[in-house]
């Protein structure tokens, strides 16, 4: 079903539920457990399922004006049907401004939005209006162990007439060696019945919704494992995963990592571009001067 947007200074009764509009992506939506009126702002929602001491679980909940809210998940209903909708599993690529591409002159694409095809529905899906074309694609490694370790996965996409290479080669043009090194891959999952309207015949569908969803998994590329002609391998971490992570951490390279212009950068005068090589930034500030913080930003040190 379709929930209803939080709204201010209403009424709200016992098992009425409503979904965030400040907070997405964590997959709950918040059943009313004590009835009154809403508050004036938008409460902090829950992201957690709290348990007891004991060990029994219970729900989150928050406090909004005289009424007390439940998270309860957004999907499990669906899930407990005998026959549940097709789960969709999506995938978005996010570079990073000033790492992997210059921001004052961004490529067209920023964030690539894909699937892997490998349910019922075979061609590009949209979701919540954007639209992710299905590409040959393998992902595994995403389960959580009681181990008290966090999940590495790989995802492995398939390098057609060598996109993804072309894609290397103008992200290590800007940083060299960098293979798309901490750029964000969002894992997203949903039900088929929540998928947009202009996903089925007729362009109708009357359980669609654009905020039912699992919470969203968000990893970081640690490493490129596999290139060749055929496919293309990286392997993740989780955003919490800070193993091996060493202070300061601030790769040593050859072109300055800081953003032309900006207030590590500091430069304020005339020259348009900078190519961020010592060279260029000699000849911003002058060999005579100090550069900025020091030295030449992100060339021969690790701040």
């Amino acid at each position: 079903m379709a929930y209803t947007a939080w709204a201010a200074t209403t009424a709200k009764s016992i098992g009425d539920v409503v979904r965030a509009t400040t907070q997405t992506g964590f997959g709950f939506v918040f059943r009313c457990i004590v009835a009154g009126t809403t508050g004036s702002t938008e409460p902090v929602w829950p992201t957690k399922l709290y348990k007891t001491d004991d060990g029994i679980s219970l729900e989150g909940f928050v406090v909004d004006g005289t009424v007390t809210w439940a998270a309860v998940s957004m999907v499990s209903e669906e899930l407990q049907k005998i026959n549940p909708s097709a789960v969709i599993e999506l995938f978005e690529l996010a570079l990073i401004s000033g790492l992997h591409y210059d921001p004052s002159s961004p490529p067209t694409t920023t964030t690539y939005r894909f699937h892997a095809g490998t349910n019922e529905l075979s061609g590009d899906l949209v979701w919540a209006g954007n639209t992710y074309s299905r590409f040959p694609v393998q992902a595994d490694g995403f389960e959580y162990s009681g181990a008290g370790q966090l999940p590495t996965p790989r995802i492995s996409v398939a390098n057609l007439n060598g996109l993804l290479t072309l894609a290397l080669l103008d992200v290590n043009a800007y940083t060299p060696g960098n293979d798309l090194i901490n750029a964000k891959v969002t894992r997203i999952r949903t039900l088929k019945k929540y998928l947009d309207a202009s996903n089925f015949t007729g362009g109708t569908n009357a359980t669609a919704d654009p905020y039912a969803e699992f919470p969203r998994e968000v990893y970081l590329i640690s490493r490129k494992t596999t290139e060749n002609r055929n496919v293309i391998e990286w392997e993740l971490a989780s955003v919490f995963d800070m193993r091996g992570v060493r202070l300061p951490k601030r790769q040593a390279t050859q072109k300055c990592q800081w953003i032309y212009k900006s207030a590590e950068c500091s430069y304020a005068g005339t020259l348009p571009t900078c190519t961020k090589t010592l060279e260029a930034c000699e000849e911003h500030f002058g060999t005579n001067k100090k550069l900025p913080f020091g030295g030449f930003p992100g060339v021969g040190q690790i701040t």
